[in-house]
């Protein structure tokens, strides 16, 4: 597990985590903290108290049922105690509430303005990216031109092929996103997508300036990340973001 590496203020805390470590078996072998995908739920709920206690997040994070929609929900008005909310992102100003996304391959995406008095956390795939989930997150912030985002570990641009559909639909939205997309060579309608690039072109639409992370690759780097579309069956690593 690790930090964002992001200027951040002091008091804007992060946790990452990956797939080393934990107690789950394969397919899932490491720390998955997905619920949903079949692993063993005492596993996950093992997984979940040892990402707690090594990332000192001080509470149990607000744990989404996520649907690659667009909808960021207010940790402070929504209720939790009767299990996920239906969202996939959250956002709070309240000290000690934890925002977090489950992803293995799809983008998440960690918001705070630069006061350190909100944050926010993302999950963005390709449909939710340009469905809007980033301008829904950002639109719970006052200003987002005062946001700094940090991406976080997804699929890379070598790895992500995507069909026609998906190259029209983001371009239909923003003509700069033709630039995102590399076509695969011998293989017509085929397009290697560059999920870092679209988020950043969002972002910077919205008047969001500062952009950091965004090296990673889930899909070629097996040893540290769940990979969705390379194993099918497997785990989810969480990224939280919290006001200390």
């Amino acid at each position: 597990m690790f930090k964002a590496d992001w200027p951040a203020p002091f008091n804007v805390k992060t946790a990452i985590s990956t797939r080393e470590g934990g107690v789950s078996l394969p397919p899932y072998d490491g720390l998955n903290l997905g619920s949903h995908v079949d692993d063993r739920s005492e596993a996950v709920a093992q997984n979940r108290q040892l990402f707690r206690t090594q990332a000192h997040i001080p509470a149990e994070p607000m744990w989404l049922n996520q649907v690659h929609g667009t909808a960021c929900v207010l940790l402070e008005q929504t209720d939790f105690s009767v299990g996920p909310v239906t969202a996939d992102a959250s956002t709070s100003k309240t000290k000690g509430l934890v925002s977090v996304v489950l992803t293995a391959d799809c983008l998440p995406v960690l918001f705070c303005d630069l006061s350190g008095t909100q944050v926010a956390a993302a999950h963005a795939g390709w449909r939710g990216l340009v469905g809007g989930v980033l301008e829904q997150t950002l639109v719970q912030f006052s200003d987002p031109t005062t946001v700094m985002a940090w991406l976080g570990p997804a699929i890379g641009p070598t790895a992500f092929e995507v069909g026609d559909e998906v190259r029209l639909a983001f371009m239909a939205k923003d003509a700069k996103a033709e630039a995102a997309f590399t076509a695969v060579p011998h293989h017509s309608g085929k397009w290697l997508a560059d999920l870092y690039q679209l988020a950043r072109l969002r972002l910077h639409a919205c008047g969001v300036s500062q952009v950091y992370g965004g090296g990673f690759c889930t899909y070629t780097d097996s040893q540290a990340f769940y990979s969705y579309r390379r194993d099918g069956q497997t785990g989810r690593m969480a990224s939280c973001i919290w006001i200390d």
